[in-house]
Formats: C-alpha cells, sequence, structure tokens
C-alpha cells in the first residue's frame, strides 16, 4: 500500500485505501478493520492525502512533510481532547504552521491520520512522477490526414400505386 492510493472520505471517519474509481464512486478499502466498500460519490467527498495543504508562515507545505516531522521528532503523540496539550505539540513538532489558520479539529486529523499511516504500515513519501516524463518536452499532436468522405447515398422513395 502506498501513500498515493490513501483517501479521506466526508462522512466517514479513518481513512481509506482507493481501490478502484468508477464514474458513480468509488471502491474503497477502510485501514483501520480492513472493510471494501463502494462510496457514491452523490453522497461523499474524496480528498487524496497527496492533495491536502496545511498552512504555514510562508507557502503552504504538503501534508506529507508535517507527518515527516511528526515521525521524526521522537515526541509522543498528545491527547486529542486537550487543546492546548495539542497546539504545544505541534509548535513543538512543525513550528512553521500557521496556527491562527489550522485549527484544533485539522490538527486533531492530523494525529488521527498520523496513527493510522503508522499502524498500517505506510510510508510517508509522495508518489514520484518519472524522470523521463518530466525531460520531455510535450510533443505536438500530429495531425490525421485528411479522409475522403464518401457521399452519402440516395434515398430513394417509391411512389404509391394509385388503385
Amino acid at each position: 500500500m502506498e501513500y498515493g492510493r490513501i483517501i479521506s472520505v466526508t462522512g466517514l471517519g479513518g481513512l481509506f485505501e482507493l481501490v478502484s474509481s468508477k464514474n458513480d464512486g468509488a471502491i474503497v478499502k477502510s485501514l483501520e478493520d480492513g472493510t471494501t466498500r463502494f462510496v457514491s460519490n452523490r453522497v461523499h467527498q474524496f480528498s487524496h492525502l497527496e492533495s491536502i495543504e496545511i498552512y504555514t508562515l510562508r507557502d503552504n507545505v504538503n501534508l506529507v512533510e508535517v507527518f515527516q516531522a511528526m515521525d521524526h521528532s521522537g515526541e509522543t503523540l498528545p491527547d486529542l481532547k486537550d487543546v492546548r496539550q495539542l497546539r504545544g505539540y505541534f509548535e513543538k513538532v512543525y513550528p512553521e504552521m500557521d496556527f491562527e489558520r489550522v485549527y484544533s479539529s485539522d490538527m486533531k486529523k492530523m494525529v488521527k491520520w498520523f496513527g493510522a499511516l503508522k499502524a498500517a504500515g505506510i510510508a510517508l513519501k509522495l508518489t514520484e512522477v518519472p524522470e523521463a516524463a518530466e525531460d520531455q518536452p510535450e510533443e505536438a499532436p500530429v495531425p490525421a490526414e485528411p479522409v475522403a468522405e464518401e457521399a452519402p447515398a440516395k434515398k430513394t422513395t417509391r411512389k404509391k400505386k394509385e388503385a
């Protein structure tokens, strides 16, 4: 399982692995209990963890950078019920975070999600784009040769015989 396949689904707690996507939703597998289910996109919205960014005092950073800082800090995870302890934890672990724009509910989600990712043994790194695709400029599409269209066959109408 890789970090690039992990999503959050509105209305459902926890994180999910994206197994397959369909026109009207997705098949997801829960990281907590391993159950697989279909989730409709008419009712729920999906957010890839790779696409989530966190406000900082400078530029926004990807959520994986905060997770990596949490992993390397060595601090014990805070109690989710104590907002002061939660904020103090992130001030130590990631002091560049903009605490005026990152709410305590967001910090709680980050701690929960980090615990779920570590329990599932998922490596905290972004999916890499192959370098060969980055180095080569996009090729202009080659125009197709014009194809001569055949004129449509004339419709013949039969006149009814008058009796």
